[in-house]
């Protein structure tokens, strides 16, 4: 089973991933980790992709989609994959097809968590970090907290520049802008599972795996 992970920031895309993966003994693919790894690889790619980085640029579609076909290759996604982070646009939704069509995929899905932008901002505006660890909690989790309830450290939270709320609303309209109509893309090709993504962490799980029981075979889920 092959997914796509798709959703505005912060709507809860990596905590599903952790979860399904487990769930399904198949590895979360995050393109920014296998990036980085690539980066430290030292694989010709990973040094190209390294050097565009450095110079604060996008790396290009063509890089990014072979970074991502080496990692598919790899045996540890022979039986499946969750991707996380790509595709951001339809030019790259559709590199990626070409890409699926290379290794023999078609049993896949794109996992659409849908919520509306006020609630990711209150979302994500609530964050802390903690400064020693970086362990990030919700202001709930941490309430009358002093010490970090990780590394113990003492009046470490903070709140980090990319969970203000104007940094935010800018990450979103990109999103709007740019990405949401991948969804589109993928509902043309009768790939598409829409999920709220405004439930708890559990519903939405649970959610997500109904859609699939819908899409997939038995065999196909529980390989």
């Amino acid at each position: 089973m092959y997914l796509i992970l798709f959703g505005a920031p912060g709507v809860g895309k990596g905590t599903q991933a952790k979860i399904l993966s487990q769930k399904f003994s198949i590895p979360h693919i995050s393109t920014g980790d296998i990036l980085r790894e690539a980066s430290k690889n030292g694989t010709p790619m990973g040094l190209e992709a390294k050097k565009i980085m450095n110079a604060g640029q996008l790396v290009p579609d063509e890089i990014m989609v072979e970074i991502i076909r080496e990692t598919l290759a790899e045996e540890r996604c022979k039986n499946g994959f969750i991707l996380d982070g790509y595709p951001r646009t339809t030019a790259q939704a559709e590199s990626l097809n070409r890409l699926f069509k290379k290794l023999n995929i078609s049993d896949y899905a794109l996992v659409c968590l849908n919520a509306n932008d006020d609630e990711i901002v209150k979302r994500l505006t609530a964050r802390r970090t903690c400064k020693s660890c970086g362990t990030i909690f919700s202001l709930s989790e941490i309430e009358n907290a002093v010490n970090c309830p990780v590394c113990k450290a003492e009046n470490s939270f903070y709140q980090r520049k990319d969970d203000s709320e104007e940094v935010i609303r800018t990450r979103l309209e990109v999103f709007q802008s740019s990405t949401k109509p991948v969804k589109n893309f993928y509902k043309n090709e009768n790939k598409l599972i829409e999920i709220n993504g405004l439930n708890s962490i559990e519903d939405v799980t649970n959610e997500i795996i109904i859609g699939l029981e819908k899409t997939f075979s038995k065999k196909e889920l529980f390989h």
